[in-house]
């Protein structure tokens, strides 16, 4: 059994935390080693039964190791896992056990899905990918370091780019395009498409001024 460090001691890792649990609960799969993170007080105000080991930076990966990601800016993924990596890193899927995928669900390294989000048929999420309690319609393409925030609904035929940002409540229309390093703002409708590097908010969403 390998043991899985979490990179992040935030919200977010201590949520990873629990999923981590939860799925040794159905099946044991990891020992837990704590967290990197390169705030070593990073949990100094907080009550958990695991403790910051280590700095991400500084951290040397070994064979018997695997790590869980709990970044959700796109582009802090993007540095975080490509330093890592270059180090030899491997990223374990981190699926919840109420998650709901397809036998035709497609998916790269990294995956994180919380509970009772879905990834539906003929869909894929690249590498890094993170979706929180959302559902991802069939034929749904999402690319690398992409995070889907909480309660958000992506319809079926929709396309988002790399590095992009939904964050909770947002809605995406049938056959919308998302392009790389959009961010969608809290509760947007988005019913068009959306050029790379766009910010929107509103419903129907608006794209904000640059």
């Amino acid at each position: 059994m390998k043991k899985i460090y979490i990179v992040g001691a935030g919200g977010f890792g201590r949520e990873l935390l629990q999923w981590i649990k939860d799925i040794n609960e159905a099946k044991p799969r990891w020992e837990i080693g704590g967290f990197l993170d390169d705030d070593p007080d990073a949990l100094k105000s907080c009550v958990c039964d695991y403790k910051v080991v280590g700095s991400v930076s500084g951290w040397r990966p070994s064979e018997d190791e695997e790590f869980a990601l709990a970044l959700a800016n796109p582009r802090a993924k993007e540095k975080v896992t490509a330093s890592m990596k270059a180090k030899g890193a491997v990223f374990a899927s981190v699926i919840h056990p109420t998650a709901m995928l397809t036998s035709f669900s497609g998916y790269g390294e990294g995956l994180v899905m919380f509970p009772y989000s879905k990834l539906s048929v003929n869909s894929r999420a690249g590498d890094f990918v993170t979706i929180l309690s959302s559902g991802i319609g069939h034929d749904v393409e999402i690319g690398d370091y992409t995070t889907i925030s909480g309660a958000c609904s992506i319809l079926r035929n929709v396309k988002i780019g790399r590095r992009v940002f939904l964050a909770a409540n947002a809605a995406v229309a049938n056959g919308v395009t998302i392009g790389d390093d959009a961010y969608i703002g809290l509760g947007s409708i988005i019913i068009k498409d959306v050029q790379a590097g766009q910010k929107t908010f509103g419903s129907p969403a608006r794209v904000l001024p640059s």
